[in-house]
């Protein structure tokens, strides 16, 4: 009897043991949630406005550059994200590392070289009401303000941030990202990003990108954004 129930106990731990580890997996902190067992990231964020207040902006609506980033002011190029987030782009560095990927190298302006790292999948998650949030490939979320069609899909690459003197004054560098506030960007406007794609600088003059309205809920609602890590082969 006292054996039986020594071996219940013991199954009984590995049980909770378990389960912990899996609460682990998905875990969310500071907005960032990483699932093992998927692939996952989530990160928190909400619908980014098209239209700054701030008269510097002269009313204007600019083109989408980037993907996310910190809000205005603290963001430097959130009059041209789709979405903000109040997380720490090197958090989500971080992030993807805990699911094995390693950094690569990113770029920056009119280059002939091509961003490196490994390729991830970026989708945005959007609630609906009675139902389970649809989840949806981030490229969909916007179309060409000339043509009206849907982005093309481009390929996602997990490059990492360069490091950056927070002010001329300083010697000790700091994870860019962290500075500019951008963690994807759709086109090399900064290597100061997490994640970049294959689209080269002179694409953002003929794409003009806008937010499809027909896809994204209105500005300011909370969604996720989801980058998925293809199992390695």
């Amino acid at each position: 009897m006292f054996r039986l129930w020594g071996i219940l106990r013991a199954a009984l731990l590995l049980l909770c043991l378990s389960f912990v580890a899996r609460a682990a997996d998905r875990e969310v902190a500071g907005g960032i949630q990483v699932d093992k067992e998927k692939r996952t990231v989530t990160i928190d964020c909400k619908v980014a406005p098209r239209k700054m207040e701030d008269p510097k902006f002269q009313g204007k609506t600019y083109p989408i550059e980037i993907i996310a980033c910190y809000p205005y002011p603290k963001g430097q190029k959130a009059h041209e994200t789709v979405v903000t987030i109040d997380v720490k782009p090197s958090d989500v560095h971080k992030a993807l590392e805990e699911l094995g990927l390693k950094a690569g190298k990113p770029v920056s302006g009119q280059t002939k070289e091509t961003p490196q790292g490994p390729e991830v999948s970026v989708y945005v998650e959007i609630p609906r009401e009675n139902d389970k949030p649809r989840r949806v490939p981030i490229e969909r979320t916007l179309v060409g303000l000339k043509s009206g069609k849907p982005m093309p899909k481009v390929k996602w690459y997990f490059t990492g941030s360069v490091m950056t003197k927070p002010a001329a004054d300083k010697t000790d560098e700091v994870y860019g990202a962290d500075l500019s506030g951008t963690l994807i960007a759709v086109f090399p406007v900064t290597n100061e990003t997490v994640l970049q794609t294959s689209l080269k600088f002179d694409d953002q003059h003929y794409l003009e990108l806008e937010t499809d309205k027909k896809v994204l809920p209105k500005e300011g609602t909370p969604v996720k954004l989801v980058i998925e890590v293809p199992v390695a082969k």
